[in-house]
């Protein structure tokens, strides 16, 4: 039958598999090629993404108009926005807290962005990955409410923060939780959760990272703020527009589905990315040495990479920094700093990796490795136990923890796993 054929005639790959062709059915990528005048080879990525005639266009040449839904649609988004307008309105001190990554990074920078062009100076909270660890602790929280902080607003976490949530509001601050993250039945007590993976959300657009979720936010809240005739000749309405190239920085570098809203956050960003707009990411690529369009790689492995590792070496403040800065000078030297520590964790990470791999090779007995590898040693550094994990896991298609031990002997580990486990 042909769908037992090897794929291109491939019989064995390198690491010894064979091909499959995607395709039960190559009469469905003709029918994509004739109907939509769309060459061979690409019908049949389309064909085999399962994408239908009628659809072909949208996917290929995706807009905002077409995909963007009424912010609405999520749950607690009306209440959110109409706390942070009343925030904005009222001169309330306003506290961002983010995450370390990429999408963290993208999310704190935009909504800082979008709330500095509303008058106001939001202070931004990145946690250190090292000491402090993921979301919101107390003494972050303790922190913020001695600042005199009215709102906190966090995003691409605070979903799960249950005991830092309660302790917020014993601080007299409300929370705003903006968050993509799986979501348990019992949420948070916050003044409103916008999630669109809450379990009792149907807005259809689970797949957004945390920067996409924040976006549609921004414009709910560009939406209320223009209702309520904030905006005047001395205030001039934003271009929500010129923030696309942050969103689609962390789209990719969330590694979230490409499909629906996502690819248009991604096609148009690009093109806002290719302008160079932003001072940071001028800056970025430039002494990244990118001196062509940026596209999906260029975001994903040059400068994803570089803002990420001001995170796993515990310099987690300077992405955000980076991003939402309009200096350039300011702009240059953080960006010199980020290119260091990138190569510092490219030179952690392959020793950690080295010594991981080692012993991950020991444990295989011929070409039967263990369901599951468990790596360790004294003194890898916890930022990248997370990267060795990942790369035993492709190596041996199992899942694998990787746990670095400090000098108390205590050890801060990551696992990945496959699909299915």
């Amino acid at each position: 039958m042909w769908e037992n054929r090897c794929f291109l005639g491939i019989e064995s790959s390198v690491t010894g598999r064979s091909w499959q062709a995607r395709l039960a059915d190559p009469e469905v990528a003709r029918t994509l090629a004739l109907r939509c005048d769309l060459p061979e080879l690409l019908a049949r990525v389309l064909a085999g993404r399962n994408i239908a005639v009628s659809d072909v266009q949208a996917y290929l040449q995706p807009t905002l108009k077409q995909h963007m839904p009424d912010p609405v649609t999520l749950v607690d988004a009306d209440k959110a926005a109409n706390r942070i307008v009343e925030a904005v309105l009222n001169n309330e001190k306003i506290a961002i807290f983010g995450d370390y990554d990429v999408d963290g990074a993208t999310s704190s920078a935009l909504l800082k962005l979008f709330l500095q062009t509303a008058g106001k100076s939001p202070q931004v909270y990145i946690p250190d990955r090292l000491t402090e660890g993921y979301g919101p602790n107390t003494q972050a929280l303790d922190d913020l409410a001695q600042a005199g902080i009215d709102l906190l607003i966090t995003v691409d976490c605070g979903v799960a923060a249950h005991e830092s949530i309660a302790h917020a509001q014993r601080q007299k601050m409300d929370v705003v939780i903006i968050d993509h993250h799986l979501a348990d039945e019992q949420l948070p007590n916050a003044h409103s959760i916008v999630n669109p993976n809450r379990q009792d959300d149907l807005s259809g657009v689970g797949y957004l990272a945390a920067v996409g979720v924040t976006f549609l936010m921004v414009a709910l809240i560009t939406r209320k703020l223009r209702e309520s005739g904030f905006y005047s000749n001395s205030t001039p309405e934003p271009d929500l527009l010129q923030w696309l190239d942050l969103v689609a920085l962390g789209t990719i570098c969330d590694v979230v589905p490409l499909i629906g809203l996502n690819r248009a956050f991604v096609t148009q960003g690009l093109k806002v990315l290719g302008r160079r707009q932003n001072t940071g990411l001028r800056a970025l690529a430039d002494v990244a040495g990118l001196d062509r369009k940026p596209d999906t790689y260029a975001a994903g492995f040059i400068l994803g990479p570089r803002i990420n590792a001001a995170g796993r070496l515990g310099h987690s403040h300077l992405g955000v920094e980076l991003l939402s800065s309009d200096d350039s000078s300011q702009a240059g030297a953080i960006a010199s700093e980020l290119h260091e520590l990138n190569r510092q964790r490219r030179d952690i990470e392959q020793a950690v990796l080295d010594q991981a791999l080692a012993q991950a090779e020991a444990e295989t007995s011929g070409s039967h490795p263990p369901p599951v590898f468990i790596c360790s040693g004294d003194g890898w550094h916890s930022g990248v136990v997370g990267i060795a994990a990942g790369r035993i896991k492709d190596r041996f298609k199992r899942p694998a923890f990787v746990i670095g031990f400090d000098t108390k002997g205590e050890g801060t580990g990551s696992g990945r796993s496959i699909t299915g486990v």
